[in-house]
């Protein structure tokens, strides 16, 4: 894997509803330095979130205000395992995950985005309980068509909208419960092959999420954020993102802006992306970018099995 060019290399970190209960324990268990960083996140959060990653229960985990901290956590413990051992020249991350490439990209330093993503998961589920909202994954319908249907449903009183362009034909809605249900319907009489609604706390990147927003603009206005040493692309774009000023703002908008995975991916298409490599848990974006991209190799690095494998000698 060290033969791999940096410029043709990207690191992918995940976002919500990658978790699963016990992600990351083989590699706090192998870790000193890993075990800090849960250790300063749990005083952040109040409690503990190690064992809240390794033994669950899992309705827990899947609470916002852990759930973020944990997936973070998790693509930091890889991150810092591998010590600058693989470099690659572009980052980006599934919203959450756009942290973990800040951190990946020398933007963040590891405790700022555990501050950052505590604070964010914190005033997320606060929205969530503010406004009640939920999701809803339309497949096999485009983006133009979604966005037709959520103009058609959408009221002074309740919205629906595009919130994450996770491939062509992949876009997840985000409103209003009534809504989101009433267009899911609507797509499939229209359609699309599925319609399926998600287990989330809320009508995330939705106008639902103001008060998150307004909340990341205070909670980000004191944070030193550096120049990125790598390409770094934003949800909020899907362009190349150098200024820290710029970077700033982008992590506020994200709140409520549409992840545009589908368009950064054609951002990776276009500089010749040949190797992807998936840091913290699952393979949800390994999956999207071998679909998107057609990378002559895709690595997830999930467990600390993953890790050695990658840096063992047989690997470069």
């Amino acid at each position: 894997m060290n033969t791999y060019q940096a410029e043709q290399t990207v690191m992918l970190f995940p976002g919500q509803a990658s978790q699963y209960v016990g992600m990351g324990k083989d590699i706090y268990e192998s870790s000193a330095a890993v075990r800090e960083l849960y250790d300063f996140a749990g005083q952040e959060i109040g409690e503990d979130i190690a064992e809240i990653s390794f033994t669950g229960p899992a309705e827990k985990l899947k609470q916002t205000r852990f759930t973020q901290p944990a997936i973070l956590l998790h693509s930091l413990a890889v991150l810092t395992v591998l010590d600058g051992a693989v470099e690659a020249g572009h980052a980006a991350g599934h919203s959450l995950g756009e942290y973990g490439a800040l951190v990946a990209s020398g933007s963040l330093t590891a405790k700022d985005a555990i501050r950052l993503v505590v604070k964010r998961a914190s005033l997320m589920e606060s929205a969530s309980c503010e406004k009640p909202g939920t999701m809803a994954a339309i497949i096999g319908m485009n983006l133009k068509a979604v966005e037709d249907l959520c103009a058609e449903v959408s009221t002074t009183e309740e919205v629906v909208v595009a919130a994450n362009i996770n491939s062509p034909v992949q876009i997840v809605v985000s409103g209003d419960v009534t809504a989101v249900e009433k267009l899911a319907a609507l797509a499939k009489e229209r359609g699309a092959k599925r319609a399926v609604k998600l287990e989330v706390g809320g009508a995330f990147h939705s106008p639902l999420m103001q008060s998150a927003k307004d909340g990341m603009f205070s909670a980000l206005a004191d944070i030193e954020i550096q120049a990125p040493t790598m390409t770094f692309v934003p949800n909020v774009t899907a362009q190349s993102a150098t200024d820290p000023e710029e970077i700033r703002k982008l992590l506020v908008q994200q709140i409520t802006s549409p992840v545009r995975w589908a368009q950064t991916m054609d951002c990776m298409k276009n500089v010749n992306i040949k190797h992807v490599i998936e840091v913290g848990p699952g393979k949800v974006l390994t999956g999207l970018a071998k679909r998107a991209l057609g990378p002559e190799n895709s690595v997830t690095l999930d467990t600390l099995k993953d890790i050695e494998t990658i840096l063992s000698p047989a690997a470069s």
